[in-house]
């Protein structure tokens, strides 16, 4: 059974050398397609937030839903009683000089996402790291007190919803006007969609943090 696995292995392999896929031919070019329909130059922003949109509208409830799973499934361990942390001096400085970088380049790609290589979700990335580098060299009690005070649980549900409200519009035919294109207001809702994306992420990211942090540590 082995040699049989190699065999059909090998035939497939030798299948894509030799016979090569049968593209067909467009009269037309599919990324300036995308680009004229969606009204931003980034043909992946306007795949993403338009052509795909309701996939993207799963793929932003699952997020949240693993942000919920990661609460449950901790909530019944025992939390540290001692956190370790960066406590010299050069890691601090280079820890906040990491953070402020990558929260720069967090709202770099959130605002212009739309016109460039980058998008909500690579956004919130950027913004999540940030938050993980100031993690490492604060105080948990801190960090937990800002997350309180400035309500961060709430903004992160109210992003949701109105990420999920706008794209149901978008999906119905209702949107902004495109504007011109290349111009920083321009796409229609996409930039308000990556916009909208980049807080979830970045939100949702810092709560995982605290609550790993609370149970598991930095170490």
């Amino acid at each position: 059974m082995k040699w049989l696995y190699i065999a059909a292995g090998i035939a497939l392999y030798i299948k894509m050398l030799v016979i090569p896929n049968a593209a067909p031919e467009l009269s037309f070019s599919i990324v300036e397609a995308v680009v004229a329909d969606s009204g931003v130059p980034s043909a992946v922003a306007g795949i993403i937030l338009r052509n795909r949109l309701y996939d993207t509208i799963f793929e932003v409830v699952v997020f949240t839903v693993a942000i919920g799973g990661a609460k449950f499934l901790l909530a019944d361990e025992k939390p540290q009683t001692q956190i370790h942390q960066f406590r010299d001096r050069p890691s601090i400085v280079l820890a906040r000089l990491g953070a402020t970088i990558a929260a720069l380049v967090s709202i770099e790609l959130a605002i212009r996402g739309h016109l460039s290589p980058g998008g909500g979700f690579a956004a919130g990335v950027a913004g999540g790291t940030a938050i993980g580098l100031v993690a490492i060299t604060s105080s948990p009690e801190w960090m937990q007190g800002i997350y309180k005070r400035w309500q961060i649980a709430t903004w992160e549900k109210l992003s949701v919803l109105a990420f999920i409200i706008l794209a149901g519009f978008t999906l119905a035919g209702v949107e902004l006007p495109h504007g011109e294109l290349g111009t920083l207001f321009s796409g229609g809702t996409i930039p308000i969609l990556n916009i909208l994306v980049a807080i979830k992420v970045a939100l949702g990211s810092w709560a995982v943090v605290l609550v790993f942090i609370h149970y598991r540590g930095l170490l």
